[in-house]
């Protein structure tokens, strides 16, 4: 019997996975015969009501918490309108779209950089990178009183650069960059001036903003003229160096100048002192020698014409008794030298010394 003949439709091969379990209808149609059976018992009122119900739920469950991250807040609307803000951590609320949560970032430090170029003081041009660094300390009035306040804060730094750097002149903020004790605006001075000028402006669009540095990272003036301006740079760190160096010599040179001048200051004191104690001794000395003068003039004269003697004879080393009775002394001064002959009354003839060599084997 043929697979195809009636009565033999069990022999059909592209039947045979087809059956259902108690007859000969196909497996997919009937499944699709209960599918359709399902959804039009869901059809009627009961099955509707289901659903619904379902979706509300699940609604429900899914929009009436919010969960913020540390280091944000959630600012809570209710159709759009400013309730309330939310700490971090879980919170219900009222399920969307009655409230909606944004979170914010408030400890999160945020940046922008930027480069301009501009016209100083003098009509010269210059370029200026410049980076901001800034917190959000409202996040009410940073989602709700700007636009943009990222954006707003980019322009008011713009204008805050240019209205502090353009009030300088070339010369001034290309030699002043890192000096001091130039007579320039210092760098840092710059800086300070162009943050509290930005954060005046973003108090005046009240953003809930808060900046917490400013750094002009570079400001250099056209490639044309830069090799120029790199030579009175350079000049001027040559003179500070030199004045450093010229301060460091006379932090050393003039205490010491000083330390000499107290020495001999103290020296001259010490020699005054000297000097008017001998004064006044060698005038007591002569007023008791005086007194006993008067009293006996031939016996004093006597003593100090000895005295005298002894002062200029004491260093001689030889004595010479001559033929006719009368003493001749002879003194030997330093380095050879021969001192002149003097006649002493009563004592004999100072004469010059004689050699050594010459006078060995002559004395008596």
């Amino acid at each position: 019997m043929a697979w195809n003949e009636p009565g033999n439709g069990q022999r059909d091969p592209w039947n045979k996975n087809k059956r259902g379990a108690g007859g000969n209808k196909p497996g997919v149609e009937a499944a699709l015969k209960d599918l359709f059976k399902r959804i039009g018992r869901m059809g009627g009122p009961g099955g509707i009501l289901t659903i619904v119900v379902a979706i509300l739920l699940a609604w429900l469950l899914l929009t009436s918490y919010a969960v913020i991250g540390t280091g944000q807040v959630g600012v809570v609307q209710r159709f759009g309108a400013y309730v309330r803000t939310l700490g971090p951590g879980f919170h219900l609320k009222l399920p969307a779209p009655i409230e909606g949560v944004q979170p914010v970032a408030t400890s999160r430090v945020r940046a922008m950089s930027d480069q301009i170029r501009m016209l100083t003081r003098d009509q010269d041009i210059v370029t200026v990178d410049f980076n901001v660094q800034y917190q959000v300390t409202n996040p009410q009035k940073y989602l709700f009183s700007a636009r943009d306040p990222d954006g707003t804060l980019n322009e008011a730094a713009q204008a805050a650069v240019r209205a502090v750097i353009g009030a300088q002149s070339m010369d001034d903020i290309l030699t002043g960059q890192g000096d001091a004790n130039a007579p320039a605006p210092h760098l840092g001075t710059l800086q300070h001036q162009v943050r509290d000028q930005l954060q005046h402006t973003l108090d005046a669009y009240d953003c809930g903003l808060q900046v917490t540095d400013v750094s002009l990272q570079a400001i250099t003036p056209p490639q044309e003229v830069k090799d120029a301006f790199d030579d009175v740079i350079a000049a001027r760190q040559d003179r500070q160096g030199l004045i450093d160096q010229a301060k460091a010599n006379t932090s050393q040179d003039v205490p010491a100048a000083k330390g000499d001048a107290k020495r001999l200051a103290a020296e001259a004191d010490a020699y005054k002192a000297e000097r008017v104690a001998r004064a006044q001794g060698d005038a007591e000395r002569f007023n008791l020698i005086l007194k006993e003068y008067r009293a006996a003039p031939d016996v004093t004269r006597r003593r100090l014409w000895l005295e005298t003697m002894e002062d200029i004879l004491h260093a001689s080393n030889k004595v010479i008794d001559g033929s006719d009775g009368r003493s001749v002394i002879n003194i030997e001064g330093a380095r050879g030298e021969t001192p002149p002959t003097a006649s002493l009354p009563g004592v004999g003839t100072v004469a010059p010394p004689l050699n050594d060599d010459a006078d060995k084997g002559k004395q008596p």
